[in-house]
């Protein structure tokens, strides 16, 4: 186990706030075997509480944790930008997602993400916002109208679910609404479902539980997402209307197969539905730990956009809303671990990555690593107020050439939700405990989050 040469931050004493709820993370040494059968329930059970304090662990078996903002760089950006997604991450969702860009390696991934770059371009974001406010509207009416305690994760995940109905899956009647979220809802519980067969390793022909479970989960989901693809083909919009206009105008352009684009459709609904869907609900329960806070983004929003739908126009007069999404993404990102395969022996800040090695970036504790962050526990926006942090250091989009392709559109998805809630609704603690944090295939909440909703004009 080798020890950090970074030097510590300081912890200001003067600075009490409460800590949010945080995740528990290994206290003691565990095996390989022991480590795939609690992985499988919740990675955070195998990741190292040193994580937090150190920036470099040897972990069991062929296994390194790197939490060193150098190191980070140099094996996603420099000399291991070539090491391919670890072999569980392929098999977990691998059946999933088939060759979409997510998993995708070389030059497939490379004239994939050269296809789709331009839809997550800004010049799309106005079009996309449009939807985003008509959601965050009807969200903030659901709460108004609760006027009490609520669930604001399951809320956020409808919400999010409805964002994807209205942009990537709109435009057919053959398909309702309600059948694509409830799809989209056992798409999305299919590929969080760790196998011990996948963390351990074994081939792909060795069957798994959820396989012989549910798989045709997948095959539905997958026929529904051709259809809506093909419907829309058939009735193209002479303007793009919405997101899936604009991946069929790429599909169309560079005749990319449909199997392919049925990939990728689902691996965009697989990285963002349920990410932004977290995001959103941690944002508002830290608004709810912090009323004062609540209120100063209050104030913003109301000055930026104080009546009619949010526009992507205003996003930019909310600087202090970013400060907190973006906090809310260090303490709780979705995007929690994410892994290499070392293809090749190379050595970078003194340790020796050997073919065949797990490469760990546990993004949770590289955000609460006290050698990176004063008060790492603690909600703190103001970090964020008018400063950017390096490259692996903060990173929960990930970082290097395949950071995640759409980062800002999540980040003005989450705002325009948030902001549409904070002009309609105060949002207050309850005695209810919050739900700590748990990690499958993304970080979510172990529970629901009770929020007390109250409209601001009662």
């Amino acid at each position: 186990m080798a020890s950090s040469t970074l030097p510590k931050m300081e912890y200001r004493e003067d600075h009490c706030r409460d800590i949010p709820v945080a995740a528990p993370l290994a206290t003691k040494d565990i095996g390989l075997i022991d480590f795939a059968r609690k992985a499988g329930k919740n990675i955070f059970s195998v990741i190292p509480d040193e994580t937090r304090t150190q920036s470099y662990l040897r972990g069991p078996a062929n296994i390194h944790y790197v939490c060193e903002p150098d190191m980070i760089t140099e094996l996603l950006a420099g000399v291991g930008r070539s090491f391919p997604k670890s072999q569980f991450t392929r098999n977990v969702i691998g059946p999933a997602v088939g060759n979409g860009m997510i998993l995708s390696e070389g030059e497939k991934w490379r004239e994939q993400r050269h296809r789709y770059a331009p839809i997550f371009a800004a010049r799309n974001l106005p079009i996309l916002t449009a939807h985003f406010a008509e959601t965050g509207e009807e969200l903030a009416a659901f709460l108004r109208m609760a006027e009490g305690e609520v669930d604001v994760a399951d809320s956020a995940q409808e919400a999010t679910l409805m964002n994807i109905s209205r942009v990537m899956f709109s435009g057919t009647e053959s398909v309702s609404k309600r059948e694509i979220r409830d799809g989209m809802r056992r798409f999305n519980d299919y590929i969080s479902y760790m196998s011990l067969f996948d963390l351990m390793g074994l081939p792909k022909w060795v069957p798994r539980w959820k396989w012989l479970r549910s798989k045709q989960v997948i095959a539905d989901v997958r026929q529904l997402t051709h259809n809506v693809i093909e419907n829309r083909r058939a009735e193209r919009n002479e303007e793009p209307q919405d997101f899936l206009d604009l991946l069929i105008e790429a599909l169309e352009t560079d005749r990319e197969d449909i199997d392919t684009t049925v990939d990728n459709l689902l691996t965009f609904v697989a990285a963002g539905y349920e990410t932004s869907a977290n995001t959103i609900a941690w944002a508002l329960y830290l608004m709810a730990m912090f009323p004062d806070t609540q209120e100063r983004l209050r104030r913003e929003v109301m000055e930026a956009c104080p009546t009619g739908p949010i526009t992507f126009e205003t996003l930019p007069q909310m600087p202090r809303l970013l400060a907190h999404i973006r906090e809310t993404l260090r303490l709780y990102p979705s995007g929690a671990l994410f892994a290499r395969d070392a293809t090749h022996e190379t050595e970078i800040g003194g340790v020796t990555f050997r073919k065949g090695d797990v490469i760990m970036f546990p993004v949770y504790s590289l955000h609460r690593n006290t050698l990176l962050w004063n008060a790492a526990d603690e909600y703190d926006p103001e970090r964020f107020l008018g400063k950017r942090y390096g490259r692996g250091q903060y990173m929960p989009f990930g970082a290097g050439p395949r950071i995640c392709i759409g980062a800002q559109y999540a980040e003005t998805e989450i705002m325009v939700l948030v902001a549409s809630i904070l002009r309609q609704v105060s949002l207050g603690l309850t005695d209810h405990p919050i739900p700590e944090p748990t990690l499958t295939f993304t970080m979510r909440p172990s529970g629901p989050i009770i929020l007390k909703a109250r409209p601001l004009d009662a």
